[in-house]
């Protein structure tokens, strides 16, 4: 089989290139990858057609959201054991001002999540889950009408309560694994559905994880994800994908999949990344706590910009939308004078 990461520029897209997605970046090649041979380049011209119209294609905007531009993602875990902030904003009225502020910061949506899916954790009830998520996403939803949220579950009843609370997206870390039940509940409400990939169940992911090729491993993972989704009754324009960094990868398979994100757009859906303060961070930058990890995160966060990824998962919202502001003006700049 034949896999194909565009090798992509921003700036001025001369005549004979193609634009990437709809969004910010454009290619006139591409690398031609495969299990039994060294890469190859290629011009885009000579793709297959399914797959450079799915490298072309403008993704359709989700929840309001345009991916026109990158989106910033907010994290609010209402859990006491998340890696990076649990027990921070497991109560109510501290989940709701901290919702508030990522807004404020510049989160374009936020991202609620009531069960800990770090290495080593344990799944939990379903009440529980709805316990933690629905008030806090009531609070939001009557606060700041309108405002995408998004319910990152496993679970069809804690999505279902999600969705009627005002939820508008649902993440699943499972890719429609872990409860079949979802897959049926995204058709039915039409709702979009963030797939991720895992390797195995959290509490025993990063125990040894092994790929033949983590790269196009984890492609054929996530287009057999697209294909169960499609066979729920779910459209391709309601999905978007995730690669699962540190969900059963090690630091060699997380900085893989990494360098070579542009790959997953040959799948035709919008790319989501959730890197933010994740253990290889910290292991690459010898720091041990997750809140100091701000500036790794940051910097994975404007490598998948700029390979674009459309939708950025964050805990420092105002770290990268500054980051983020000055990428995109200093590569307006450089277009501008370019074209001239």
């Amino acid at each position: 089989m034949d896999y194909f990461r565009p090798l992509l520029h921003s700036g001025p897209k001369p005549p004979l290139a193609f634009g990437l997605a709809g969004g910010w970046l454009w290619f006139d090649h591409c690398l031609k990858l495969r299990r039994d041979q060294a890469p190859i380049s290629v011009k885009a011209a000579d793709l297959p057609t399914h797959i450079l119209t799915n490298f072309i294609a403008p993704r359709q905007s989700l929840a309001g959201l345009s991916f026109e531009r990158p989106q910033i993602m907010g994290i609010l875990n209402v859990t006491p054991d998340s890696f990076s902030d649990g027990g921070r904003y497991d109560v109510l009225p501290q989940a709701l001002a901290h919702g508030a502020l990522l807004r404020a910061e510049g989160a374009d949506l936020l991202d609620i999540g009531g069960e800990s899916t770090r290495p080593g954790a344990k799944t939990i009830d379903p009440k529980e889950e709805v316990a933690r998520t629905a008030p806090v996403i009531t609070a939001l939803a009557l606060a700041f009408p309108g405002y995408p949220i998004s319910i990152d579950t496993r679970k069809a009843m804690v999505a279902r309560t999600a969705l009627h609370m005002g939820a508008a997206i649902l993440n699943d870390v499972s890719a429609l694994q872990f409860d079949p039940a979802l897959g049926a509940l995204a058709a039915q409400t039409g709702a979009p559905i963030c797939l991720m990939h895992a390797l195995g169940a959290p509490d025993t992911m990063q125990e040894d994880p092994h790929y033949e090729n983590v790269l196009l491993d984890v492609y054929d993972f996530l287009e057999s994800a697209i294909a169960r989704a499609e066979a729920c009754g779910i459209t391709r324009a309601q999905i978007i994908l995730d690669p699962g960094i540190g969900f059963g990868k090690t630091l060699t398979h997380n900085l893989t999949l990494l360098a070579d994100l542009a790959l997953f757009h040959s799948l035709g859906c919008p790319l989501l990344l959730g890197a933010s303060r994740k253990r290889f961070i910290g292991t690459l930058t010898q720091t041990s706590q997750a809140d100091e990890r701000v500036f790794g995160s940051v910097a994975v966060a404007l490598a998948a910009v700029a390979q674009g990824v459309q939708i950025v998962r964050v805990h420092d919202v105002l770290a990268t939308k500054q980051a983020l502001a000055l990428w995109q003006a200093i590569h307006s700049i450089s277009a501008t004078r370019d074209a001239t």
